[in-house]
């Protein structure tokens, strides 16, 4: 199952349902990855306050993937020469 995700609300949502999926408490996840429940709630209720390490360790341990898929857009898909930044430009 696929969970395409664009903000941490959306993450929120999927981190209870992978878990639950694995039919793991919170309690039982935490020890899994050597933290407290309190933790795991407090990751599952604001994952924008928590680590990208710790939320993608538990993605993973949890069984999911992260993914990152480029979108294409008008931007990227206009020839190289009507793009204002030059290759090697920094972000």
């Amino acid at each position: 199952m696929n969970h395409p995700v664009s903000t941490p609300a959306q993450i929120r949502a999927v981190l209870p349902a992978l878990r639950k999926h694995r039919g793991l408490t919170q309690a039982q996840l935490g020890t899994l990855i050597g933290v407290s429940q309190k933790r795991i709630a407090r990751i599952e209720a604001d994952p924008a306050k928590a680590s990208f390490d710790q939320v993608s360790k538990l993605i993973v341990l949890l069984g999911g993937d992260l993914v990152v898929t480029e979108k294409v857009s008008e931007v990227a898909s206009k020839p190289a020469s009507k793009r204002t930044s030059k290759p090697g430009d920094s972000w």
